[in-house]
Order: C-alpha cells, then structure tokens, then sequence
C-alpha cells in the first residue's frame, strides 16, 4: 500500500470543450475498490477547509464467498483514525457481473459481538447498503443519460433521488499529474443518505481520481445542531434544484499517487 498524505493535495478542476466519454467502472461505489481476485486499494477523507486527512481505509479482497447461493468476494476493511490509532475493521462481500457490481453482505462489530447482514436482510441491509432498483446493482457502463442540467449556477434534475449521471469532461491536475476525466454527479442515490450529493472524476481506465462530497443545508440537522452554511461557512457551496448544498470533505485513493 501507498502511504497518503497528511494534508490533502492542492487540485485544479477545468471544464473540457470536448464531450464527455464513456467508460467502464468496476469500483465499489464510495469504496473505490475493485471486486476481483487480488485487487487492493488505499484511500483516506480530508477535511474541509482544514484539508487534514481524517479516517483513511486499506482494503484487500481476501477471496471468493458464497452468499445464499450468489458467488461474490470477501473484502477486509482496515480503517485508520486520524491520530494513527487503529479504527474499527469490518468485511463485506460484493458481486461483479458483466454489467453491474453490488453488495451482498456485510459483517462488523459492536462492542465484543460479531454481526453478520445480508441482502436478504431487508431492513438491516439495504438502507445501509442496497445499490439500484431491488438491489440491482451499479451499472458499469457510465455514460452521459441527459438527465441532469449542470450548469455553474444550479444543477436541475428532473427528480432528486435515484440520479446518477455524467455531466461533463473536466481536466484535474492534482499531485503533479493531469487526468483527463468525465464528472459523475450522484444525487441522493444511495440507501439512506439523502440530501447529499457527491461528485466523482473518473479517468479513461475508469478509476476515480478525485471524490468529492456536498451536504444539503440542512443534513441531519437535528445531530449537528447547526446549518452545514453555519457550521462551514468558508466551503465552497452550489445549488441543487435552486437548495444549497455545502462541501464537505474529499477523497483520493492510492491511483494517483
């Protein structure tokens, strides 16, 4: 494993004239690993504005598992906090198929016990977990469906959940290299985190060069006890269908380093 860096790397996004592409992306959605046999990765949150690195994760696919049937493989979690202690390791089990990847089960602990979910486990499993209509799956193939407006102003979708959509080609030049990449705006599609946005920068090998996450204004509001245009008044902020949404931390993998 590549060691990531403390502080997270200045980047400088530019819109491409040139039409976005389409590309092949195995990576787990927000795990950024890829499902196969002998396939690793590192990647770490930084912090806004601070950009100090908070929980960083080393993932490993262990091997292949059957699941109700279903053949998939086991990935270990390792997390890291952000003064270098040990944080809480768990594993799941995904699939990946010609044209989609998803989870198919997960286990952690709490306290000395051990739980163990499974996509069969309605209510435990795919609130946290489900991707797509009756747990489906990610779709591989990403290309531009033309069903989100993106413009510098406000982002228009016609519904504000389930929307997952290429809005773009965009230059990142970030730890001294430059990556030509497609923007892949994910609105509030995946089990029950809504009202937040993310946005990925996939490269041509379809691997993710940069992600970055926007909380709605008022995201679990009753937790923070603060507007997040209150609690991170400096962030950058855009508009979602004309309600705000505040950055709030981004992620980078060991591929770019």
């Amino acid at each position: 494993m590549k060691s990531l860096p403390n502080i997270m790397p200045s980047y400088k996004i530019t819109k491409s004239h040139n039409d976005p592409f389409e590309v092949k992306c195995e990576e787990m959605m927000g795990w950024f690993i890829i499902p196969k046999l002998n396939e690793s990765c590192h990647w770490a949150m930084y912090d806004y504005p601070s950009k100090k690195r908070a929980e960083s994760y080393e993932l490993k696919v262990q091997g292949k598992v059957m699941v109700h049937g279903i053949e998939g493989v086991e990935v270990l979690s390792k997390e890291t906090l952000s003064d270098g202690t040990n944080g809480s390791d768990s594993i799941f089990v995904a699939q990946l198929t010609e044209n989609y990847n998803r989870f198919l089960a997960e286990s952690h602990y709490i306290g000395d016990t051990k739980y163990y979910y499974t996509f069969l486990d309605e209510d435990e499993f795919l609130p946290n977990w489900g991707m797509g209509e009756n747990n489906c799956g990610n779709e591989l193939n990403i290309r531009q469906k033309g069903n989100i407006i993106f413009n510098d102003d406000n982002i228009i979708s016609p519904k504000v959940n389930l929307i997952i959509d290429v809005v773009g080609r965009y230059n990142v030049d970030i730890n001294g290299k430059s990556y030509d990449t497609i923007l892949v705006l994910d609105i509030e599609s995946h089990g029950k985190e809504k009202k937040v946005m993310t946005e990925t920068y996939l490269d041509r090998n379809g691997r993710t060069v940069l992600w970055r996450r926007f909380n709605h204004d008022d995201w679990k509001l009753s937790h923070f006890k603060q507007k997040w245009t209150e609690k991170l008044p400096n962030n950058e902020r855009v508009k979602i269908n004309n309600e705000t949404y505040v950055h709030w931390y981004d992620c980078i993998t060991d591929y770019i380093l």
